[in-house]
């Protein structure tokens, strides 16, 4: 369709800065466009680019009834078949979809979508980095409150390929290596480990924010944002405490939780050690438990062998 290829080279022109022409061919594009969303995607992937069509206004609701804000303009949400070809715009090999807010657009690598669930959770994400963007001036909404948010209003979804490491965060506790919340304010981490931690921490300190001072207050400190303050005069407004007691309550709790962690890690093969023997034990127990109750079976009725 001429209109739809129109569109593509219009939005490939504006792009250019940033996707490298080679990445896409004008013939293997297409697009389509709903009053919300436009989608630009390989005419390889139809049927995922109208199932976004279809999962975009869920999404969309369900983000503005959390934070009762709207996108104020049409996102633009491209996906990319090839997992090279990702790679080549992106120039990481990290992550899996990508939210430019100043372009109103979101990258997808549909080749790293495992099912809908996935691309939907993916879309959400990235959507809610376009809505906070669109609401808080970027030099005022630090990276690591945007991530954090992001990843709770998605079940946790990151945008990276996260290492499984499930106690990334807990070793860095343990041995006074994780970073500063002042030190992800603008930026995260180029290092892969490093960038992981960003992630896991962002996330930890969103979830303790929530779970301690509940969604309300956090709504608050966001709509102080949106009204030009800092967070360090957003927090004690919101919460009664500054920035830096809510950090470090953040961390007394880590260290609280880690402790148990650290525990079991220096005494693991103590534990386990104790745990077979313990099941050993038990074991016998039971087996001269069965024998004792088995000869009782097995002897005759004292009354019935005399009464002869």
């Amino acid at each position: 369709m001429r209109s739809s290829a129109f569109c593509i080279m219009v939005f490939l022109l504006a792009f250019q800065w940033f996707l490298p022409r080679q990445c896409f061919s004008q013939d293997a594009i297409d697009v389509i466009e709903t009053p919300d969303v436009t989608v630009s995607f390989d005419k390889r992937l139809d049927a995922p680019a109208r199932d976004v069509v279809s999962m975009y206004p869920i999404v969309s609701r369900d983000l503005e009834k959390r934070f009762h804000w709207r996108l104020t303009y049409r996102p633009t949400i491209v996906l990319i078949k090839e997992r090279a070809q990702f790679e080549k715009m992106i120039g990481s090999n990290l992550f899996v979809a990508l939210a430019i807010p100043r372009r109103k657009c979101i990258i997808i690598d549909y080749s790293r979508m495992r099912h809908p669930f996935t691309l939907q959770a993916t879309v959400k994400h990235e959507l809610c980095h376009l809505l906070l963007h669109d609401h808080i001036r970027t030099d005022t909404l630090p990276r690591w409150l945007d991530e954090g948010i992001a990843q709770w209003s998605s079940d946790g979804l990151a945008e990276i390929i996260m290492e499984r490491d499930r106690f990334i965060l807990q070793r860095a506790i343990l041995t006074g290596h994780s970073i500063r919340l002042e030190d992800l304010h603008r930026y995260f981490p180029r290092n892969e480990r490093a960038l992981i931690l960003a992630y896991e921490e962002s996330k930890s300190m969103v979830e303790y924010l929530l779970g301690k001072y509940g969604i309300e207050r956090m709504l608050g400190i966001l709509n102080d944002l949106k009204d030009g303050h800092d967070l360090a005069t957003a927090v004690p407004k919101s919460l009664s405490l500054s920035l830096y007691d809510l950090e470090e309550q953040w961390h007394r709790q880590l260290t609280q939780q880690t402790w148990w962690f650290s525990f079991v890690s220096v005494y693991f093969n103590q534990i386990l050690f104790f745990l077979a023997a313990l099941l050993a034990s038990l074991g016998f127990i039971r087996l001269v438990q069965r024998r004792r109750n088995h000869r009782r079976d097995d002897e005759p009725d004292e009354e019935e062998y005399f009464s002869l």
